[in-house]
């Protein structure tokens, strides 16, 4: 029966091996705290596997919004971060529309506030203003939505396209129940990350309205809550975004520049840094008055400082033609490879740790000895400090894997 199971398993392992093709080190990448180890006699772990491809699988649904499709490149979506009277919207969007630089136009009609009897939006009447601004500038227009009856009014008074904030994709049954409202509607959705710096949740987000038949998606990165002093009032946490890209190479991603920066000063570093990572778009809020704002007027700046800071962004040239694609490849390729050795190297160093933690442990030894400690950080540190490696670099690495290495030894110290 055994031998009919692990048969089995190994014809499984194939197949699952077979449609993954070259994913397979990504996947490990992104799972290396669960994959079962490479070295001989050990298998790559199915379960993670399926489900890296089921990803995968759902991410080549995407497909770009037309609101990409015959715009600026990046998109630009600009707008005051709170409607608040007709004449601020009109005014607001007739200067944007005089620079011929934005995209989309967008204001926030429901406010989630963090404490009551704050500004929380002017409401449905703020959607009919909304109507008004499309009517005279052209613009297609965006809108945050919490709730379903959101969606409903959206809808009604013609928004063209809707974002979930970040205060409601950190909870899977509000964004459950905007993905169930929005069934069988061709809107386009823009997906905020969580508060959070949780992947899985935005990615969940993101499947959710996938699953509800929506493909006309992107992400927005707004940085995330950090409690470390930070300059920023969102930190940026830029691998977090790479990683989404990675994951969804077909996903449009939109950078919110001003709930990461918080203050002016910071928008155009922040604007460059996410351009020089190729994000599809920028979501910039702007403010004919930034200082009378009711919400968020740090960090608004005028239609005309908003043009003045676009002139000055340096726009890099698509990475698609063929004769850049090519050898870049070939280079992303031998780095596949690289990560792959390094990954088999790590896994067997640890083996060898399991062996010296086993006879330490017979022989009655004390798992940490500071003299062999020491001579193997400053070692290590002259041999890659010649390499030309960066010295905190190399702090961080040897650390790391001196931390797992001691961790290995007390397990195999603690048991009976």
């Amino acid at each position: 029966m055994f031998n009919a199971i692990n048969q089995q398993i190994r014809r499984d392992q194939r197949s699952v091996i077979k449609r993954a093709g070259n994913k397979i080190l990504p996947c490990l990448l992104l799972c290396c705290g669960g994959f079962e180890r490479l070295v001989s006699g050990h298998s790559i772990s199915l379960l993670i596997l399926q489900q890296y491809l089921n990803m995968h699988t759902l991410s080549e649904k995407v497909k770009k919004t037309s609101f990409f499709e015959g715009h600026n490149n990046p998109l630009i979506i600009s707008g005051p971060c709170s409607a608040e009277s007709e004449t601020q919207l009109m005014q607001t969007a007739l200067q944007l529309q005089a620079l011929q630089k934005v995209d989309i136009f967008r204001a926030g009609i429901w406010k989630p506030r963090t404490r009551p009897n704050e500004f929380e939006g002017v409401g449905t009447i703020g959607l009919q203003w909304m109507q008004k601004v499309k009517q005279e500038t052209g613009f297609k227009l965006v809108v945050e939505v919490a709730k379903p009856e959101h969606v409903e009014e959206a809808l009604h008074y013609g928004i063209d396209a809707l974002w979930i904030g970040a205060r409601t994709v950190v909870n899977p049954f509000s964004v459950q129940e905007l993905a169930a409202s929005l069934k069988g509607v061709d809107i386009p959705i823009f997906v905020k990350n969580p508060l959070t710096p949780d992947l899985k949740l935005w990615i969940g987000a993101i499947e959710r309205f996938q699953l509800a038949g929506i493909n006309q998606l992107a992400a927005i990165h707004r940085g995330f809550h950090y409690f470390a002093n930070s300059p920023y009032r969102n930190a940026p946490m830029w691998e977090i975004p790479i990683e989404l890209k990675r994951l969804f190479p077909d996903l449009p991603l939109i950078t919110d520049i001003s709930h990461i920066s918080g203050k002016r000063s910071l928008l155009q570093e922040i604007a460059q840094k996410a351009l020089d990572l190729e994000t599809d778009g920028l979501m910039i809020e702007s403010h004919f008055d930034p200082d009378s704002a009711k919400t968020d007027a740090a960090q608004q700046i005028t239609p005309f400082e908003l043009g003045k800071m676009l002139d000055s962004l340096e726009i890099h040239n698509p990475a698609k033609s063929e004769n850049f694609a090519l050898p870049l490849e070939k280079l992303r390729t031998e780095i596949d490879k690289l990560d792959g050795e390094l990954l088999l190297i790590l896994a067997k160093r640890m083996e060898i740790i399991d062996e010296i933690g086993a006879y330490k442990k017979a022989n009655k030894h004390t798992i940490l000895q500071h003299k062999r400690s020491q001579h193997i950080i400053e070692d290590r540190l002259a041999i890659g400090s010649n390499l030309g490696l960066d010295q905190n670099f190399l702090n961080q690495l040897i650390e790391i894997v001196h931390d797992a290495s001691m961790k290995r030894q007390n397990i195999i110290f603690n048991k009976p």
